[in-house]
């Protein structure tokens, strides 16, 4: 245990019982007694337990004999702020005991900063309770965000994941409002005039960082699982605040056979007597699995047919099959410690796909687990700044930054490979092995390993220690013979400049080849050394990482790329964007070039599927980003992109049809922003009309939800000093649940130095008035997207250096602090902006953002690397190709 920063192990919990009240909706604050019942094991004269933010006021400890009771009292309470600690000392020593009961009196805070016990402010779409607490401009609602670490925020408590307890909790509340908790309300009894005090049924044994609860306006939408559980269907509800209810039609729609296939799948009945999917109005992550009521970020459980972008119908319907997932994995079983985070969110992430897959197969969502998600892990494992995915983690309070892509993307990708070379039916079977065996308790990665290891009768442990343990991924460099072909397996590092140190790992690597003589389908083949070399290959045609089913890239040799770009009709939607993501990586590394990248997509003008199209997209997108600051490449790019989508987007033009399949929509709606991004002249055109149309009669002439940011981006490129205040009004009064959203990512792309310096930066880091302030949670969206362009990001950096203690102050939440550093950080491509990066941040407090700040230096050093090496023959490319 010395690896880890824990509480001292003389008492242990089993049961919480927690009583709040006298909420006090003006200076924000409530009192609370709890009572934990526990273990005394070892005789002290201290509890030490977790507080942050709170004061305790006294406490108790009273012990059981056989025949006799003993009490201590003490109000003796010294706290360590920076541990997150309160330490209660007794004048005498308490023995040890079997059945102790601590009771502390304290008093918290309502706080503003999405995390522990907190309000959120929103804008009421109908006419709220009278009670609801409201200031001039905004309504509030209350709920809870406790993982990692925030249980601590709410009351007194061992707020550790292997801690596991019950609990019992009450709670006062205005009576016309509603109060929410895991478990279904026991009673109600009027208290105070207008109060009521809400009891709730005993939970099961569960960590702290699950329990939730929430007080609000809040109105329901219901519908029952079709499977019965104890003879009973359970009823599954979602809940917003009072007006809203009906846009969660479409998760409501989800969720209740999410239960039933999970039951099925891992073989155990959902726990819980009901399952609560509430919309929370400030979030700092997407959602939160607490047991039997999970909270969600507005915009991923809300859904309007009419007024909302129908990727938001994937989103919805992924996060709520990801947090279903967790009731199982993660709240039945939970990891051991947060080293084993990736447990809990690598597998939620697969079988959340795996059931969305299971629900919409016509989404095709594994193609676009590997465009997304795999690109996304890639992205950041490939640089020497990632970790591993089995994270060290000595001190609770650093889990915050693994909450990352490798904890959720990386895992994911680790658990689709071993699945897919294990089978899923066997895979799943050595899962439920695992639920069953922990039920209630914690385990740690190796206990999944055995439980696969037994399903399946392979040495799990040891073809995944690597994947799991070390950092990176490698690229498999391929060589023809005539007949054969040699792998070599190496680190890949986006910087390109792999030494032997960096290089000391040898991966077990499923091959995926296709194309081996005698053999029809995927030829059972790993690389579990080096290098090696495969016979019998057909030299015609072959393929390596079929369906891109592993997590590594693949060099073939240039002849060889050249002619798979003639043989697309052999290659899956997988394979495809896989190869186009390998060769986009590979040209940044320097093992390729930008105009070799830029040759093989022409290959690809007569491609018909929309997630090769977005893969395509993506990387000519990142070129510009690289590239872009040189006006001519720039310019050339965009004429590229032009050329390149003409046809498409011509024919697939701008009307969403009804009962049109969900990816031609998508297909337009990616074909139509990266238009209007590119100046194609017609696109432009027609996007810049349908906005001026819209600015005089919105009623009339509405957009398409899907198009809606293309077309705003088209007003702004077109006038930006007027229409800038024109999005401005409609993120304010938009009743759209993504509008918000979409009108932020629109106003970034702005590039005019002046509208950037004195109007967007002022509106996104500003505290008040509320129409012209962007909330904390969503201050990312507005500021990331800046990054995406050389005035905006120079502008924003200037502003955060000068800035420092009000950026911090707005941003609030660490979390969302080290969001906000990573993105607007990492686009830079000058290696210069490195020394001034460590120069600002040598003074300060970095840490709760310092891997982050390693990734997004390492970021920039690859981008500088690419900018500086490229240029010039990408504008030779771009000019002898007659692209300016």
């Amino acid at each position: 245990m010395t690896d880890r920063d824990v509480l001292p192990d003389n008492i242990k919990p089993s049961h919480y019982v927690l009583s709040l009240r006298d909420l006090d909706f003006k200076n924000w604050t409530y009192k609370g007694t709890v009572t934990i019942q526990s273990q005394i094991v070892k005789p002290t004269k201290e509890v030490v337990l977790n507080a942050l933010e709170l004061k305790l006021l006294n406490a108790k400890v009273q012990v059981d004999h056989t025949k006799s009771e003993q009490s201590w009292e003490s109000s003796n309470v010294s706290y360590d702020a920076k541990a997150q600690r309160a330490t209660v000392t007794f004048d005498n020593e308490i023995p040890v005991s079997s059945k102790a009961s601590l009771v502390i009196e304290f008093e918290g805070i309502i706080n503003n900063e999405m995390a522990g016990f907190y309000r959120s402010k929103y804008k009421p779409a109908a006419t709220p309770a009278a009670s609801v607490p409201r200031d001039d401009e905004w309504h509030y609602m209350l709920s809870t965000q406790f993982e990692a670490c925030d249980a601590r925020r709410a009351f007194p408590c061992f707020d550790e994941p292997n801690l596991k307890a019950t609990y019992d909790l009450e709670i006062e509340i205005p009576a016309d409002q509603v109060a929410l908790s895991n478990m279904p309300v026991k009673e109600t009894k009027p208290t105070k005039e207008g109060w009521q005090l809400v009891s709730f049924e005993t939970s099961p044994v569960m960590s702290t960082y699950l329990l939730a609860w929430a007080v609000g306006d809040f109105e329901y939408i219901e519908q029952l699982t079709d499977r019965k559980y104890n003879g009973k269907q359970i009823p599954v509800r979602v809940y917003t605040t009072r007006g809203l209810k009906e846009q969660g039609r479409w998760a409501l729609e989800h969720a209740p056979k999410i239960i039933d296939f999970f039951s099925e799948i891992f073989d155990i009945d959902y726990p819980l007597p009901k399952s609560d999917l509430l919309a929370v109005h400030e979030f700092t992550h997407g959602a939160m699995e607490n047991w039997g009521l999970v909270t969600y970020r507005t915009t991923q459980v809300l859904f309007d047919e009419k007024t909302s972008d129908a990727r938001f119908k994937n989103a919805v319907a992924y996060v709520v099959a990801h947090e279903l997932a967790h009731q199982w994995f993660g709240n039945l079983v939970t990891m051991d410690w947060w080293d084993e985070l990736w447990l809990n969110e690598g597998f939620a992430t697969w079988v959340g796909w795996h059931a969305v897959d299971h629900l919409h197969p016509d989404w095709q969502v594994w193609a676009q687990f590997v465009n997304e998600g795999m690109e996304n892990a890639f992205r950041l494992d490939g640089i020497r700044a990632s970790h591993p995915i089995h994270v060290p983690v000595r001190d609770a309070l650093d889990v915050n930054q693994i909450f990352d892509h490798i904890s959720y993307l990386k895992g994911c990708s680790a658990i689709r490979m071993l699945a897919n070379h294990l089978g899923t039916d066997t895979f799943l079977k050595g899962v439920s092995n695992y639920l069953k065996a922990h039920a209630y308790g914690n385990a740690k990665t190796k206990a999944l390993w055995d439980a696969l290891a037994e399903a399946s009768g392979k040495n799990v442990n040891e073809i995944m220690h690597p994947w799991i343990s070390k950092i990176g991924h490698p690229v498999l460099t391929v060589s023809e013979e005539p007949g054969k072909i040699a792998i070599k397996q190496s680190r890949f590092l986006s910087t390109g400049d792999v030494k032997a140190e960096d290089d000391t790992t040898t991966w077990w690597v499923p091959l995926g080849l296709v194309g081996k003589k005698g053999e029809t389908g995927v030829a059972d083949l790993s690389l579990t050394q080096k290098e090696d070399t495969v016979l019998d290959v057909d030299s015609d045609f072959y393929k390596l990482n079929t369906n891109a089913t592993g997590f590594y890239r693949v060099a073939y040799p240039p002849a060889r790329l050249a002619k798979l770009s003639t043989q697309l009709d052999k290659l899956s939607t997988e394979d495809k964007i896989a190869i186009i993501g390998s060769t986009a990586d590979l040209a940044f590394a320097g093992n390729s070039s930008a105009s070799a990248l830029l040759t093989f997509l022409q290959g690809f003008q007569n491609e018909a599927h929309p997630l090769v199209w977005s893969q395509i997209l993506g990387c000519v997108g990142d070129l510009k980003s690289v590239f872009g600051e040189d006006k001519e490449i720039k310019k050339g790019l965009n004429n590229f992109i032009v050329k390149l989508i003409d046809a498409k987007v011509k024919e697939v033009g701008w009307e969403f049809p009804e009962g049109e399949n969900y990816l031609a929509g998508i297909l337009r709606k990616d074909l139509i922003t990266s238009a209007v991004a590119a100046h194609h002249p017609e696109v432009k055109a027609e996007a810049v009309k349908r906005f001026n149309a819209w600015v005089e009669n919105a009623e009339a002439n509405p957009i398409p939800p899907s198009v809606r940011g293309a077309v705003w981006r088209a007003g702004l490129d077109d006038n930006a000093a007027r229409n800038v205040e024109v999005l401005k009004n409609e993120w304010f009064s938009t009743k759209a649940i993504d509008g918000k959203l979409i009108a932020l990512a629109a106003l970034s792309t702005v590039d005019d130095a002046d509208i950037i310096k004195n109007n967007l930066i002022p509106f996104n880091f500003n505290d008040s008035p509320p129409q012209n302030a962007v909330p904390a949670a969503d201050m990312h969206v507005l500021g990331g997207n800046l990054a995406l362009h050389p005035t905006g990001r120079t502008l924003q950096w200037e502003f955060v250096k000068n800035n420092w203690d009000l950026a911090v102050a707005k941003l609030g939440n660490p979390i969302v602090v080290d969001r906000f550093i990573g993105l607007s950080l990492k686009t830079f491509t000058d290696a210069a902006i490195i020394d001034d990066i460590e120069q600002f941040f040598k003074d300060k407090d970095t840490h709760s953002f310092d891997r982050t700040l390693e990734t997004a230096k390492d970021r920039i050093r690859g981008r500088a690397a690419y900018k500086k090496r490229d240029s010039d023959a990408l504008k030779q490319w771009l000019s002898s190709n007659g692209y300016f």
